[in-house]
């Protein structure tokens, strides 16, 4: 055994250990986020059972099942839950039930309390509406000014019909159609479906309100798959509501991307340029070894500290001057002089100009000597031959640093929230009309969307499955900015190396 310690089995274990403990993390937290994140979409079915309140009442209780919890006696007693005496654990159910506007959408109720027998009607409901959460009823009717136009089983059909004649001619002309849409809305308040609750209350819901209906229990395995894939599709396309805990997230996405790309058209020539001056025109000494050793610690400054920089400096300094030299006539509303799109690029190039400026002179490092040397002998300038020689052949070690640029600014929130970040953006970036990037504009982003819906939502309990949505959808971004990345940095190695052989 002490021989073999003293070989290079024991470090060989060590390494391969560490390395599947650390994928078998990775994947596992992918995994997680992926389950918790897309099970949102799936169409749960709808629950029905009887609860008991304490004082002997009955209550009729319809809707999802989201979570379970089994607490001891002591923790349930600092809930404020009634233990009886001997009972060692308590079990209790997270049931949706939705119907903001009527009452509470997430309630606990004890199994204790519950009926045993729980049924899954086909007949119940579900509705996705504009405002007010979901609502889980049962159809009973369908009026038109106050005219009964549908009961009993022509309720369902009648409704389903409806509601694709609203959206389809919409949805086909939205851009030029606009104010037909809210005509349109006006017009369907003219339409309402009576619907009861679990405890046998009727309510009216104008059908303008509703954006999808659905009866789960109904639903076949074919059926449930094509909801799922349509509600995913519409999650990344379409557009938040209902404080962004309902609806889909493209404003963010869109956002995203637009301040990568551009974040990299700020950093990646700033960057080349100072790498090529401290590498090849800066004359080695103490003072260009206190600036590598201030690129370096740049690099480690907390990125709130850019975002405090980016406020006063870009936002306040600089564009309140474009604004008094370029826009006097819209002062003191401010064009350029609050926080922007413009302003959260350059302060994530800021943030990243380090990690570009180390790997270029890295790999100018690497550049071997005899090919500046050979460059020379041929009568090459030395700027010709940092363009047409050095810098092609270091043209990867700069894809790299690219790489980390954008791995590092795709998934910053704190510097962003300062500097035009925003919970909504009401218009995107880049759009059809002059002068189609708007520099200018405040842009949504992936992780500031995570952490409004995580943290700020007012209702914690809908808006955590989209926490895990949003942030597998941040994870696979930045996955496809980085692999486009790769793929053009190996792209330029094998090319270089081909013609340098």
């Amino acid at each position: 055994m002490r021989n073999w310690f003293k070989t290079d089995a024991p470090w060989l274990w060590m390494n391969a250990g560490a390395l599947s403990l650390s994928i078998i993390m990775v994947v596992g937290l992918l995994g997680l986020i992926a389950v918790r994140g897309f099970a949102h979409f799936w169409p749960a079915e709808i629950v029905t059972t009887t609860w008991t309140s304490p004082s002997g009442d009955r209550q009729a209780v319809l809707g999802e099942v989201t979570d379970k919890e089994v607490l001891t006696a002591a923790a349930a007693r600092e809930a404020g839950i009634t233990v009886a005496e001997g009972e060692r654990f308590v079990s209790r159910y997270l049931f949706k039930q939705g119907n903001r506007d009527f009452g509470r959408d997430f309630t606990w109720y004890l199994e204790s309390q519950l009926d045993s027998e729980w049924e899954k009607p086909r007949e119940a409901i579900m509705l996705e509406r504009r405002e007010w959460g979901n609502f889980y009823g049962f159809a009973l009717e369908i009026k038109e000014d106050g005219e009964t136009v549908a009961s009993g089983e022509q309720v369902w059909p009648e409704l389903l019909s409806r509601l694709s004649a609203q959206y389809t001619p919409l949805e086909e002309a939205y851009d030029i159609q606009r104010q037909r849409l809210d005509d349109l809305r006006k017009e369907m308040d003219r339409h309402v479906l009576v619907a009861s609750l679990a405890d046998g209350r009727q309510v009216q819901l104008p059908l303008s309100m509703i954006v999808r209906a659905t009866r789960p229990n109904a639903m076949s395995l074919a059926e449930k798959a094509s909801y799922y894939t349509t509600r995913i599709i519409e999650f990344v396309t379409d557009y938040p509501r209902e404080a962004n805990t309902e609806g889909g997230i493209f404003p963010a996405i869109f956002g995203t991307v637009t301040m990568v790309l551009l974040m990299t058209v700020f950093v990646t020539p700033f960057g080349v340029l100072a790498a090529l001056y401290l590498r090849e025109y800066a004359k080695q000494g103490p003072i260009l070894k206190i600036i590598r050793i201030s690129v370096y610690n740049l690099a480690g400054v907390p990125s709130i500290v850019f975002g405090v920089f980016g406020v006063g400096f870009f936002v306040y300094f600089l564009g309140g001057n474009i604004d008094q030299i370029f826009f006097p006539e819209a002062l003191p509303a401010p064009t350029f002089g609050t926080p922007a799109l413009l302003w959260v690029s350059l302060t994530l190039a800021l943030l990243t100009l380090p990690v570009v400026i180390v790997a270029t002179e890295e790999g100018l490092a690497r550049i071997p000597r005899s090919l500046r040397e050979g460059s020379y002998a041929l009568g090459a300038t030395k700027a010709e031959t940092l363009w047409k020689v050095v810098v092609p052949l270091a043209t990867p070690a700069m894809m790299t640093g690219m790489i980390l640029a954008v791995a590092r600014a795709a998934g910053e929130v704190a510097p962003l929230m300062l500097v035009g970040v925003v919970k909504l953006a009401p218009s995107l970036p880049i759009d059809g009309y002059a002068p189609f990037v708007h520099l200018e504009r405040k842009i949504m982003h992936l992780g500031f969307h995570i952490y409004d819906v995580g943290f700020q939502s007012p209702n914690v309990e809908a808006a955590r499955p989209l926490v895990y949505a949003t942030a597998l959808m941040l994870v696979i971004l930045i996955l496809v900015l980085n692999l486009s990345a790769i793929a053009i940095r190996n792209h330029l190695r094998e090319k270089y190396k081909s013609e340098a052989d």
